[in-house]
Order: structure tokens, then C-alpha cells, then sequence
């Protein structure tokens, strides 16, 4: 009797514990939350670029001779025509002095033939002299002229090598590493002194989908804005505008090549860096956004879990327009104002109770990203 009764209270005690629980019932699930909001984005392209210079010279010698000194030091911004090498002139001066004697000579003895000439001229018409006589002083005269034109295009000549000894920058832009030194021989149209880049304004190349062909052409007329940043987690953009998009698409890779031009004052692209890229189309007045941690991918496509007014989490189906920064546009399946969830929905299941153990603060963060 006493083991009937023993076993009675402990089966009263289990099934009294069960109902306790079950009156408990399950436990809620710790979650973060956001709320969507409505607001004014801007419709990003974002790409990978590279940086390139507006103009590049590789500066040249039109002479030859000896380099007698660089008037600059490697790296140096330099103005369109300053001095940048000085080649050994006293050749050059030379040529002109003799190219300028042989002018003054042919021009005097030019003089005469034409005088002599002109005197024939009336001695024919007296017949004092023979007509070949006279056609003998024209020719002559017309010779010695030919021999001044001549003189004249040598001076210039001379003239020219003389200023092209000094070589004298040909853009404004910033000079690279010597490539040849003082005492060297520089040959004309051969050897390379230095290559000048010219980076006030600058270019960023990148390519793009050709899906987005259609919407930059439409836009293309309000100046679109382009953002160049030097690292993934670079808060700092340089801003510029668009100022090229190719005339044909890459059938290799489906992209369409554009170009950016961004004033770099301060000097915060560099040719050959690569950058990341954001091409805005145009703002967006009334995008329903979320943070993108809050958008989950099934089976079924994506959703998101939803918090109601009774404290339980709904699975609900969105429709993904795109990202923005650390936010999704999302196109339908939420309003402004939801709940949704953003840490903790791994554990979740549509109709589990939930604890919101914080809220995200996105209005400050999505004002940041505008």
C-alpha cells in the first residue's frame, strides 16, 4: 500500500510540473530589430576602377647632343612651358652664325644680280647688248634669289635646334624619375628624359554592366556625379563627374567602358591606383529601406522576419529592389514603420515569441549615408 501511494504523489507531481510548463509556455527568442523606413536614396552603380592621367608626354629631345643639366627634381610639379633640361647650345649657335652669314652674303649678291638685270633690261631694248646676254643676267638673278630663300629656311632651321636645346615642358602636370642624367649624349626622337602626368584634372576609368546602359544614357545630360575612394572601408570620396561613356559595348564581357573626371586638388587619386567606384543616376524620393543583415534568402526567395504587435515574429516574403550602402531597397512585402529583425532570426520560426533586447538605430545611419 505504502509503494501504491508513493508512486500516485510522484505521477501527481509530474503531471502538475508538465502543466506548469505548458501554462509557461515556450521561451521567448532574444532578437535586435529595425524599422523600415521611407526615405530618399540615391540610385548607385558601383564598380572597380582605375586611375589614369588627363594627358601623358614622354618628353623627347629634337636634337642631339650633350645634357648639360635637369632644371627640375624628379617628382616636381611642373607649368606647360618651363625649362626642364638644357642641352650643350654652343653647336647649335654655331650652325645659326653660319646660317646667318651665308643669308647676308646671298642676299648682297642677290641685290646686285637683280641690278645688273634690270640694267640689261634697258640695254636690250637699244641693242647694246645680245637677248642672251639679258636672259643670262635674269637667270642669274632669279638663281641668287632661290639661294636667299634657301639661306632664310636655313636660318630658320638653326634657329629652331638653337631653342630646342633647352627642352621646355610641353604640358602642366608632375614629372616622374630622371631617365637620363647629366653628361649623357641625348639623341633626337630616341631617347626618353622623363614621362610628366598630367593629374589636375585626373581620370577614372571603370566599366559597368550594360544593363545600365539605357538608364546613364537617359541621365547622362544632368551631369551625372561619380565617387572615387582608394580602399573598401574608405569613408573619404572624391567626387567628379562623368565625362565619357564608350561608343560600343565589350561583347567579351558584356560591360560598356566609362570615365570620370575629378579635379584632385589634393592630389588623393594617383595614376595607376585602383579605386572603388559609385556612379549615381539619380535620387530615389520615397525608397523603403532595411538593413540588409535583416534580409534572410530560403527556398522560397527572400524574406524577412517581421515582429507583431502580439511580441511573435512572422516570416514575411519581400521583394529585393536593390542594395544601398548597408541597406536593401526593398520593392513590396513591408511598410514604413515594420519591425523587422536584424540579429537573432537564425533561431527564429514563423509565430515564435520574441524579446527585443535592442533597436537599431538606422534613421542616423542611413542620414549618413546620403
Amino acid at each position: 500500500m505504502r509503494l501504491t501511494a508513493a508512486v500516485a504523489a510522484l505521477s501527481i507531481a509530474f503531471v502538475l510540473g508538465c502543466s506548469r510548463k505548458r501554462a509557461g509556455g515556450p521561451s521567448r527568442v532574444p532578437v535586435t530589430v529595425a524599422h523600415a523606413e521611407q526615405r530618399a536614396v540615391p540610385f548607385e552603380i558601383t564598380a572597380t576602377g582605375s586611375v589614369e592621367p588627363l594627358q601623358t608626354v614622354n618628353v623627347q629631345s629634337q636634337v642631339t647632343g650633350v645634357l648639360l643639366r635637369a632644371a627640375f627634381r624628379e617628382g616636381d610639379e611642373v607649368a606647360a612651358g618651363q625649362l626642364l633640361f638644357q642641352i650643350d647650345p654652343r653647336p647649335f649657335q654655331a650652325a645659326l652664325d653660319q646660317a646667318q652669314a651665308m643669308l647676308a652674303r646671298d642676299q648682297a649678291q642677290a641685290q646686285s644680280a637683280v641690278l645688273d638685270a634690270q640694267r640689261y633690261a634697258d640695254l636690250v631694248k637699244q641693242d647694246y647688248v645680245t637677248k642672251s646676254d639679258y636672259d643670262a643676267k635674269q637667270a642669274a638673278a632669279q638663281a641668287l634669289r632661290a639661294a636667299v630663300r634657301a639661306d632664310s629656311a636655313a636660318v630658320t632651321t638653326a634657329q629652331l635646334n638653337l631653342e630646342w636645346a633647352s627642352i621646355r615642358a610641353p604640358i602642366t602636370g608632375r614629372t616622374g624619375r630622371l631617365l637620363m642624367r647629366e653628361g649623357n649624349l641625348v639623341r633626337a626622337n630616341s631617347d626618353a628624359l622623363v614621362v610628366i602626368n598630367q593629374t589636375h584634372p585626373i581620370l577614372v576609368r571603370f566599366a559597368v554592366p550594360e544593363q545600365y546602359l539605357a538608364d546613364i544614357q537617359r541621365y547622362r545630360a544632368n551631369r551625372l556625379p561619380v565617387m572615387a575612394s582608394s580602399g573598401a572601408a574608405d569613408t573619404t570620396f572624391s567626387s567628379g563627374v562623368l565625362t565619357f561613356v564608350d561608343n560600343a559595348v565589350d561583347t567579351t564581357t558584356g560591360t560598356v567602358l566609362l570615365k570620370g573626371e575629378f579635379a584632385n586638388r589634393d592630389n588623393a587619386l594617383w595614376p595607376g591606383e585602383f579605386v572603388n567606384v559609385r556612379l549615381r543616376l539619380y535620387i530615389e524620393e520615397k525608397a523603403l529601406l532595411v538593413p540588409s543583415q535583416a534580409v534572410m534568402s530560403g527556398q522560397q526567395g527572400t524574406y524577412v522576419f517581421v515582429v507583431d504587435q502580439d511580441g511573435t515574429a512572422h516570416s514575411q516574403p519581400v521583394s529585393v529592389a536593390r542594395t544601398a550602402g548597408p541597406y536593401t531597397v526593398i520593392a513590396q512585402g513591408v511598410r514604413a514603420g515594420d519591425e523587422v529583425v536584424t540579429d537573432g532570426q537564425l533561431r527564429l520560426i514563423s509565430g515564435a515569441p520574441v524579446e527585443v533586447k535592442g533597436v537599431a538605430d538606422g534613421a542616423n545611419e542611413m542620414a549618413g549615408d546620403k
